[in-house]
């Protein structure tokens, strides 16, 4: 069903009203849902009405509607991409057999933890930008923040639906657990590290939705490769949502890139500290914030090498990205895949089974996507006549896990020992003082068209709106 029936309690295109049973365990958990929204939620929001878009169908074109909603309003619900009755599995073991409509039982374990593990990044991401509401730069950065927490929290109920419909009391009991943990909780924290990562301020926001949004993209594209058809459908659909989360990201940073270059080239110079003191934020702070959220989030694609992304994939619980455009046989038994290993404190290049490198080769093609949207942003400098220009640091720069997490490796890629990492950490990651100079930038703007000092407006509004659209009523 392509079109969402908006005339139930809980919108959704799955026939849920056929399922009674399902039905009422969904509608007992929407008001712990709705608690924990007003609870977790965007602070001091419930009152606004914002433009927002909410899905309508599930189809390409014309798929969303937007008008004013106050969050807790927001219609949340259950949206799979359309049916494909005919769709094989097309890698692993279980290669050119009709994909599953239910969960194999010896495939229960397995799937019940990847999807307990994507559905936990939903709601913690919502927790770790509670607050930045409060210091938004525009109305229209703060209607694009409201719009990503509502479509992570309609994420959650994706991966809710599933665990309620194809995992019995062991499926509600992780649905129950998924508004329990909270991010950064000392006793009860998010699973992934990089959710339990504080999100102070709107230049981490806009690194965090280009870079680990983009992880979100890369995870979502393997799990919709699944052989389990209903996660596969859900994930299509979220990937459809995703693409402007990454948006924000790129384009937040790119209009921080625009007012640093304007301040630069006003002042002729490339102090940092005069253009701190003309409220822009400078070049060196901004590669510091991309070197951390860069290697906070490649760590999310887990071990250099996994036995389990080997039976995932062989049991066809999880693709590669774009899996169907490759080129090998889809099983992947005897194929080899470089990975690095540190060896005598130095790093080398080694040929492991491709199988058990399927991390690091999700790993390889999350980095060159994230490259390639650098180079755009120094695209910005570049028209700007600044000759300084962004990088992304080494793949074994600053990890905490798997074979990389026990050397230190500068940014360029070189090997250095503790006492260098220890006087030369400052210029590479952000300090104390680099977060206490962004903060003091992050005063609330909401006049519409206004922006603050250290960002640009954006060369054009939402959903052809102008950009100084009232796109928040605060009532």
């Amino acid at each position: 069903m392509s079109t969402i029936n908006y005339s139930e309690k809980i919108p959704n295109n799955v026939n849920l009203s056929e399922d009674r049973t399902l039905q009422r365990a969904l509608e007992h958990w929407q008001p712990n849902y709705l608690q924990w929204w007003r609870d977790m939620g965007p602070e001091g929001s419930n009152s606004f009405d914002v433009y927002l878009r909410t899905a309508i169908n599930v189809t390409p074109e014309g798929w969303a509607n937007f008008d004013y909603v106050k969050m807790p309003d927001y219609r949340w619900g259950i949206f799979l991409a359309q049916q494909d009755e005919n769709r094989k599995v097309n890698f692993g073991e279980h290669k050119g057999e009709a994909a599953w409509q239910e969960v194999p039982g010896e495939h229960r374990a397995n799937l019940r933890r990847m999807i307990v593990t994507q559905g936990d990044t939903e709601p913690a991401s919502v927790e770790q930008q509670r607050h930045l509401g409060l210091t938004a730069p525009s109305m229209y950065d703060l209607r694009n923040l409201y719009q990503i927490n509502v479509e992570e929290g309609r994420h959650l109920w994706a991966m809710v639906y599933l665990l309620h419909k194809h995992f019995g009391r062991d499926g509600r009991e992780e649905a129950e657990a998924l508004l329990q943990r909270q991010s950064g909780d000392a006793n009860n924290p998010r699973i992934l590290g990089a959710f339990n990562e504080k999100t102070p301020d709107w230049l981490a926001f806009f690194m965090f939705t280009y870079f680990t949004d983009r992880d979100g993209k890369f995870q979502l594209s393997a799990l919709a490769e699944s052989a389990f058809d209903p996660l596969a459908r859900t994930t299509k659909f979220m990937l459809t949502e995703e693409a402007h989360h990454m948006f924000v990201g790129e384009s937040g940073v790119s209009r921080v890139l625009q007012r640093t270059a304007q301040v630069m080239n006003e002042l002729k110079t490339d102090d940092p500290q005069k253009v701190r003191a003309a409220g822009a934020i400078d070049l060196g702070t901004i590669q510091r914030y991309l070197n951390f959220h860069y290697s906070v989030t490649i760590d999310l694609f887990g071990a250099d090498q996994s036995s389990n992304a080997a039976i995932f994939y062989s049991s066809g619980l999880k693709g590669r990205y774009e899996e169907g455009k490759r080129t090998d046989d889809h099983v992947l038994k005897g194929q080899t895949y470089k990975v690095l290993e540190v060896v005598n404190g130095q790093l080398i290049e080694k040929d492991v089974p491709m199988l058990n490198a399927l991390n690091e080769v999700l790993r390889d093609d999350f980095i060159k996507d994230s490259v390639a949207g650098v180079q755009r942003w120094n695209k910005v400098l570049e028209k700007a006549g600044i000759p300084t220009r962004l990088t992304v640091p080494h793949k074994a720069f600053n990890r905490q896990i798997g074979a990389l997490a026990g050397i230190k490796m500068s940014p360029d890629g070189r090997v250095v020992n503790e006492a260098e990492w220890a006087a030369r950490k400052s210029e590479w990651l952000p300090t104390p003082d680099d977060f206490a100079f962004v903060a003091s930038l992050m005063g609330r703007v909401v006049d519409p068209g206004k922006f603050a000092g250290w960002i640009a407006p954006p060369v054009m509004g939402i959903n052809r709106q102008p950009v100084d659209f009232e796109y928040v009523r605060f009532g």
